[in-house]
């Protein structure tokens, strides 16, 4: 490639803050997707991951759509997602990172992605990442003007009221908050200069496993269950932000409910199937980004409840790492199921990008 900014590239980044910021600002949606920065060179394009990993192979339908749809020369910083009916389906996006080269090309055809861009940072020669995002946006948005089907550019704001709005009401469509962007910053890689406002909620959860840290024979995270309206206890994530001392802690914490056997556990079943096999999240599943990582996890009693902190839910499961907040010895398991969630209002995908 004969561009003015070559890959790998790393993103800027945003950092968490608890209310909407205000000020000289662009307020954009959240994507829940995967960041990615495309480069195009003529026929070549080369999808680059937040983690600087190549996504070229894993999107052959975006790669098209870059030919098509996007400038001859360019580098455009945005997010791949893709939709469920009108809703965004981040687990059905996890299934593009498979092995099987077959299975990418089928599912590219029947669950075809969508590039949302919200940055321009290189057209033909000239490279635009010392110019004010203010300038970035505007050709971004005159760039992009005629872009196809595969490739939209992001709605933006400069009001306030309007990004506590969509902050609201967006969720519905699986979006999963807000970013405000400093108008005058050039793009910075890896550098948190950008703010993000996300959703954040509480529930009570059965802690039903564990898996140990991988410096040592700590807690490395917090396997989490709620019961379905069948009864049954499903896995919907982890919690796993702990101080070391805290890891140590829960060590013991946990002893008295280790199983020897997995007989009798809720979760037996699963943890004695190959996890490619399986069609829910369950503990021990392999990590399509790091498939050598040992996910293997020691069964509790699933007596203990817990208080966490999570942002919102992707199917029947947390969507993010979700943070411990506190035991709950007042609740007993059985009442920690799905009904206590909140339920975002509904929303169409089509109105927001339509805009």
């Amino acid at each position: 490639m004969d561009l003015p900014i070559t890959p790998p590239l790393s993103p800027m980044l945003a950092k968490a803050v608890k209310t909407m910021p205000e000020g000289d600002l662009l307020y954009e949606p959240k994507w829940d997707g995967f960041r990615c920065i495309v480069f195009r060179d003529g026929d070549e394009v080369e999808l680059s991951s937040r983690g600087e990993r190549p996504l070229t192979r894993y999107f052959p339908e975006l790669v098209e759509a870059a030919r098509r749809e996007l400038p001859e020369r360019c580098v455009v910083d945005g997010e791949i997602v893709l939709r469920h009916g009108r809703v965004l389906d981040f687990d059905m996006l996890q299934q593009r990172i498979h092995p099987a080269a077959s299975r990418i090309r089928l599912l590219a055809e029947t669950t075809p992605a969508t590039f949302v861009a919200f940055d321009l940072l290189a057209l033909g020669d000239e490279s635009l990442m010392q110019v004010p995002f203010r300038e970035r946006r505007r050709r971004l948005v005159e760039t992009l003007a005629d872009a196809g089907p595969s490739v939209h550019v992001t709605m933006a704001s400069d009001s306030r009221e309007t990004a506590l709005r969509w902050f609201e009401e967006f969720e519905g469509a699986g979006l999963d908050g807000v970013v405000a962007k400093p108008l005058d910053i050039g793009y910075e890689p890896d550098k948190r200069l950008m703010f993000k406002v996300k959703h954040e909620r509480t529930a009570d959860v059965v802690v039903a496993g564990f898996r140990w840290h991988k410096s040592g024979p700590v807690v490395g995270s917090l396997l989490l269950g709620l019961y379905n309206d069948k009864g049954a206890l499903q896995h919907v994530g982890v919690a796993a932000s702990f101080p070391m001392k805290r890891r140590a802690e829960l060590v013991e914490e946990l002893k008295p409910y280790r199983m020897d056997d997995l007989t009798g556990h809720p979760w037996e079943g699963w943890a004695r199937q190959e996890a490619e096999a399986t069609t829910d999240r369950m503990p021990g599943a392999v990590s399509r980004w790091t498939g050598k990582k040992d996910l293997s996890w020691v069964a509790l009693r699933p007596e203990l409840v817990c208080e966490v902190a999570y942002e919102h839910m992707e199917g029947d499961r947390f969507r993010h790492t979700a943070r411990f907040r506190r035991w709950r010895t007042d609740r007993t398991p059985r009442s920690c199921t799905y009904e206590q969630l909140e339920v975002p209002v509904a929303y169409d995908l089509d109105d927001i990008l339509g805009s």
